[in-house]
């Protein structure tokens, strides 16, 4: 597929037509171009009525061939979305809807976003839904790679192609949750008092460090793994907040203090705490669930150091 070097144009739907397609011989087609030149010369030097006959009727093939590779393409409805929101490392997915409500289907149609393409077929009156992937390094948002359309059906004589669109679509990227510190009242600015427990409660309440005197089955062997020293569960029957402190963090760079709290923040939800966030100008309440969690790890990703 040729390449097209203007700046994409940002849409939040595009229905291919005339103006937004191009169309070139492949190299198959080139290569059929010069055999008909070839047998052209021959049926003049010989004068062969026959040969005169079948280079015509391939060259009226491929002509004809122009129009269904272009009505191939064009009328094809486009719309993006991003999905779920992702941790930077992973890959941040995108959802391309395409609508034909044309009464003929569409075959060997390729989506091309970067440098990965995806086949596409559409029946008559029918819609399809593409995934895109793209891999993200830092938090924040990331926008949808510039997306263009393909087609060398049916004979792959000739490719027609789409200018390049960029959709208004973007996706949010948390910080990666990482850090040596786990998740205990002491590491997340707490005390005792503030976290709301005692002794004698059956609720799970966090982790510290291992005491000779615990029972193995308190033992917390996952963590313990990832952490390199034994953590001890705690259990309390209070229901106090974790404040996860971003001044409980001086001694590490910004970026590693966002992803120690994106560890916490992780650690609290699955673990069922009710914790609070303090970041720089904000302050999240406490509170827990999927909604909370979204809102303290958004804070996060878009936090921008004021």
């Amino acid at each position: 597929m040729a390449r097209n070097t203007t700046r994409p144009a940002t849409v939040e739907r595009i229905t291919l037509g005339r103006r937004q397609l191009y169309m070139l011989p492949t190299r198959y087609g080139l290569y059929f171009c010069v055999a008909l030149v070839a047998m052209l010369l021959m049926a003049l030097n010989y004068h062969n009525s026959i040969a005169y006959l079948f280079t015509f009727l391939l060259a009226a093939m491929a002509i004809t061939s122009m129009l269904y590779t272009h009505r191939n393409v064009a009328g094809i409805e486009i719309s993006a979305h991003a999905q779920a929101p992702v941790f930077a490392g992973e890959s941040a997915k995108f959802s391309l809807h395409t609508e034909n409500d044309r009464p003929r289907p569409r075959s060997g149609v390729w989506i091309h976003c970067g440098d990965r393409a995806e086949r596409l077929e559409l029946g008559a009156k029918d819609s399809a839904s593409v995934e895109l992937q793209q891999r993200t390094t830092r938090r924040g948002y990331v926008e949808m790679d510039p997306i263009a359309v393909s087609s060398a059906f049916p004979l792959g004589l000739l490719c027609t192609w789409s200018k390049s669109f960029r959709f208004n679509a973007r996706c949010l990227v948390y910080p990666r949750p990482h850090g040596r510190y786990t998740l205990t009242p002491a590491a997340a600015g707490c005390t005792p008092q503030s976290y709301g427990t005692h002794a004698d409660g059956d609720d799970f309440v966090g982790l510290r460090a291992y005491h000779p005197s615990d029972p193995p089955r308190h033992v917390h062997w996952k963590a313990s793994a990832r952490s390199q020293e034994l953590l001890t569960k705690r259990f309390g029957g209070g229901g106090g907040t974790v404040w996860l402190d971003w001044d409980r963090l001086v001694e590490l760079e910004p970026e590693s203090r966002l992803s120690q709290l994106a560890r916490w923040v992780v650690d609290a939800e699955s673990n069922g705490l009710s914790y609070g966030l303090r970041l720089p100008g904000s302050v999240i309440g406490a509170g827990h669930g999927k909604h909370h969690r979204h809102r303290c790890l958004k804070a996060l990703a878009l936090w921008s150091g004021q």
